[in-house]
């Protein structure tokens, strides 16, 4: 088939453009050309920005393809637009959306494709919804649709997260034996899952009749607590076992609310994703452990000189003040 990536550089839709070239199909990659492709030579490009609707429309109209992939649709807005554009002239649309349209706390684990959305629990999340909405209604009468949620997704080109969000120095800190601050007890659960495993899932929607019209969890089957998370970033590069300090939410999030962003959206949150359908029907396996893939994708931050040095950030400093405050706490009671 030949498939149109809106956006197809990125972290997940690189994978994805390498393993729809490796499956046969035709890959036309719209991008703005401002980031450098690592992807096959039989690739082509269109470049164009996705919310000048005139230019998307003439791409709709001029790449032929048979099925979209957009990647970088983050609205009902831009839905909307897209579905103009493309309506009547592809077979299939699949959109990339997120795990994070579902409402926070979940009501039960493990989370399954019909849970509650609503309230949402981001801006970004809600968008996401709504985006969602406009492609499902689309579905049957523009095109044929097939929506896919992955979870935290990391691999080469991205960076490893942590508690205090995606700042590098964080594998200089592991490396060198640092404290490496913990929100809450650490018992909190996460799912890092690499790029070429979801990449896989969304080159198995491709002209899949069985995945017209439904919704899919790609995320990962090697759910961890961040406590492990940390561990195992450590074993995998080989450094100390880390000392954690381990500092309640709450308090994170009033020091450094300009850096906890992600703890209060979703690292505080314990979530379990059901795959069932994504194993089913899309062929989706996780093969990538979580330390091969901090491996790969630390190797490649090395290879681009992308670490930061351990002190970039003022952890340390959030370390001591913890430590003294706890200790303070404490001390009332002896």
């Amino acid at each position: 088939m030949r498939v149109l990536l809106i956006g197809g550089t990125g972290l997940i839709s690189t994978g994805i453009t390498r393993q729809l070239v490796e499956a046969g199909h035709e890959a036309v990659c719209m991008t703005r050309g401002e980031a450098d492709a690592d992807v096959p030579e039989a690739v082509e490009f269109v470049h164009g920005d996705r919310n000048d609707g005139e230019r998307l429309d003439a791409v709709a109209r001029e790449t032929d393809a048979d099925c979209v992939i957009d990647m970088v649709c983050f609205d009902a807005e831009q839905a909307r637009a897209a579905v103009d554009a493309f309506a009547d002239r592809v077979d299939q649309y699949v959109f990339c959306s997120t795990v994070d349209v579902y409402h926070r706390p979940p009501e039960r684990n493990p989370v399954v494709e019909s849970a509650a959305r609503e309230p949402g629990v981001s801006e970004y999340g809600r968008n996401k919804a709504a985006a969602e909405d406009v492609f499902l209604d689309a579905h049957g009468d523009a095109f044929e649709t097939t929506v896919l949620r992955p979870w935290s997704t990391y691999g080469e080109g991205g960076d490893v997260l942590h508690t205090l969000g995606v700042g590098s120095y964080y594998i200089d800190r592991i490396r060198r034996g640092k404290p490496i601050v913990v929100h809450g007890d650490g018992t909190s659960l996460w799912g890092p899952c690499h790029r070429d495993d979801v990449a896989a899932a969304f080159v198995g929607a491709v002209g899949n009749e069985a995945a017209y019209g439904e919704t899919y969890h790609v995320t990962s089957e090697e759910v961890i607590t961040w406590n492990q998370y940390h561990r195992r970033v450590a074993r995998a590069l080989d450094a100390p076992e880390p000392e954690l300090v381990h500092i309640p939410t709450d308090q994170l999030r009033a020091a450094l609310p300009e850096r906890t962003h992600l703890l209060e959206n979703h690292f505080q949150y314990s979530t379990v994703f059901d795959n069932a359908k994504a194993r089913r029907d899309l062929g989706f396996e996780y093969t990538i452990s979580f330390e091969d893939g901090v491996r790969r994708t630390v190797a490649a931050l090395d290879e681009r000189d992308a670490v930061d040095p351990w002190d970039s950030e003022n952890d340390d400093a959030v370390v001591e003040a913890w430590r003294e405050s706890a200790g303070s706490f404490v001390a009332q009671f002896e």
